[in-house]
């Protein structure tokens, strides 16, 4: 009796009895451990190192060099934000670049999408030979963004191109080269941009298999023409793709540089004509080897990017529509 009195008011923990909370932690534990064994960080080291060393590294590199006077060959001089105030304030190259690709994706985009569905909704009306289609349509995206299609457009696009060619043909012996006129030049970029339409196309083609069939055929007994059924149904349908596809593309579109640096011979000519930013950035960093200011372009371009893609997020609610809202 005594040894039991003296137990008694005593707390289970006390008496190396875990409690229930504490036994709840420690067999949390225990399964956490067995969810996630030693085994597991090793086969994630591949990735760590790569997000570290390749990523993650690199972008804090280049986040001081921006701060920084830098060519590469001397020391690092910390100069504050020098190189912001004479990006927008004493480089009018940096205006003109900015202002080229503000006007390559504003034009391309819209267009290169507007394309990629219209070929979609014709592929979905039952076409014979789909798989063929499909595959022939998508490999321009493939092969839009290599040095050989840039190279093969600049020809197309000459004086003696293709394209010249056949105006001549139809009557118009006296056609400009359409690369060497700085009022035609980018024109010829964005339309090698809207001709890889392939991707966006596959994906839209994607969506409108998702679309019911049964809402057409409401429509249809309703008395809806095709227009009707087109901006009643399947864009607000599509509008979750249309906006995957518009945030993706606008981005791609904001890093062109491969189309720019080939057609134009690496100098964004005639007269800056097609001097992208992307293409500006890459001259004042291995070119002029001012790599302080590059960095510091590289991290506007980012914020950039991340404004556009903050408003198209910002205003989705107003136009896409997603499966189960009211």
């Amino acid at each position: 009796m005594a040894i039991l009195d003296k137990d008694v008011g005593v707390s289970p923990a006390k008496r190396g009895v875990p409690s229930g909370a504490a036994a709840q932690r420690k067999s949390a534990r225990q399964r956490k451990r067995k969810k996630h064994p030693p085994s597991a960080w090793l086969f994630l080291t591949p990735w760590l190192v790569g997000i570290v060393g390749i990523t993650l590294g690199p972008m804090i590199a280049s986040l001081w060099l921006s701060f920084t006077n830098y060519n590469l060959l001397g020391r690092q001089t910390f100069i504050g934000v020098d190189n912001y105030v004479r990006m927008f304030t004493d480089d009018p190259h940096f205006l003109n670049a900015a202002g080229v690709t503000f006007r390559y994706v504003l034009i391309s985009v819209p267009l290169q999408l507007t394309f990629a569905l219209m070929v979609a909704v014709l592929l979905n009306q039952g076409l014979r030979g789909l798989t063929f289609y499909r595959s022939v349509y998508y490999l321009p995206s493939l092969l839009g963004s290599s040095v050989a299609v840039a190279l093969l457009w600049r020809e197309v696009f000459g004086g003696q191109g293709l394209v010249n060619q056949a105006l001549a043909l139809l009557g118009w012996k006296d056609a400009p080269n359409w690369i060497a006129t700085p009022q035609h030049a980018l024109s010829t970029i964005i339309i090698l941009n809207v001709w890889t339409f392939g991707s966006p196309m596959v994906i839209f083609l994607a969506g409108l298999r998702q679309v019911p069939t049964d809402l057409y055929e409401a429509a249809s007994v309703d008395g809806a023409g095709i227009w009707a059924k087109f901006w009643k149904i399947t864009i607000p349908m599509l509008s979750p793709v249309i906006f995957f596809n518009l945030v993706l593309q606008m981005i791609h579109a904001f890093q062109a540089f491969t189309q720019a640096y080939i057609i134009s011979g690496g100098n964004g000519g005639p007269v800056d004509s097609t001097l992208f930013y992307t293409l500006y950035l890459y001259q004042k960093a291995f070119t002029d080897f001012d790599m302080g200011y590059a960095s510091a372009m590289a991290w506007v371009l980012l914020f950039v990017i991340a404004i556009f893609t903050a408003i198209a997020f910002g205003t989705s609610n107003r136009w896409v529509h997603y499966a189960g809202e009211r």
